[in-house]
């Protein structure tokens, strides 16, 4: 018998992650995979440890498994923040993103994620973009990265990279358009009501 179990999408959490970074796209996925679970996806949250993460501005929030008994994701989202920047030298960190790379059919960031996947290689000669004050340091990490820093978010096949922060919601409604088609992004779009209208 076919299995029925939800492929699963993983968002992960780290001290120093930038709030709606990861809860931007936790909205839009969560709203997703809760109201139509006929699809085939659940998301949760992983953490090295598991447990609760304080984030960037102070907001603690709780993953639900820990890297170790985390399920095996089909899809990872790597937010951004302040706290990617030790990331970058964490070789543990860096080969648990390596070891994601080889198993996950998509890997997602938001923001300063993509630095991270910079620093592990996986972004070695593809497109990509990252929060626009990072733009630089995103070809420092890895000079054959394209960087194209005015994409609201860079589809590459089986990688997908975001502008900042906002950008994550933008780039999370694509995914669902990817996962279960263009219909079903714009019913959840409806459904979490956004709808940007920038004041300037």
């Amino acid at each position: 018998m076919a299995s029925t179990a939800p492929r699963q999408i993983g968002i992960v959490l780290f001290d120093g992650v930038e709030e709606l970074d990861a809860v931007g796209p936790w909205e839009v996925l969560a709203f997703w995979t809760r109201q139509h679970p006929g699809d085939g996806f659940a998301v949760s949250c992983l953490s090295r440890e598991g447990g609760a993460v304080e984030c960037a501005k102070g907001l603690t929030v709780q993953a639900h498994y820990s890297f170790a008994d985390a399920p095996e994701c089909d899809v990872v989202l790597h937010p951004g923040g302040r706290g990617t920047r030790p990331l970058l030298h964490d070789q543990s960190h860096l080969d648990w993103v390596r070891g994601q790379r080889e198993t996950a059919a998509l890997m997602t960031s938001v923001c300063t994620g993509s630095l991270v996947y910079a620093a592990a290689g996986i972004l070695n000669g593809r497109p990509a973009t990252t929060h626009w004050g990072s733009v630089d340091l995103l070809g420092d990490l890895d000079p054959t990265v394209r960087v194209l820093p005015d994409e609201r978010f860079v589809d590459d096949g089986d990688v997908i990279t975001s502008a900042g922060v906002s950008a994550g919601i933008d780039m999370a409604l694509h995914l669902v358009a990817r996962l279960a088609g263009v219909e079903r992004a714009r019913q959840v779009r409806r459904g979490i009501q956004y709808a940007p209208m920038p004041p300037v």
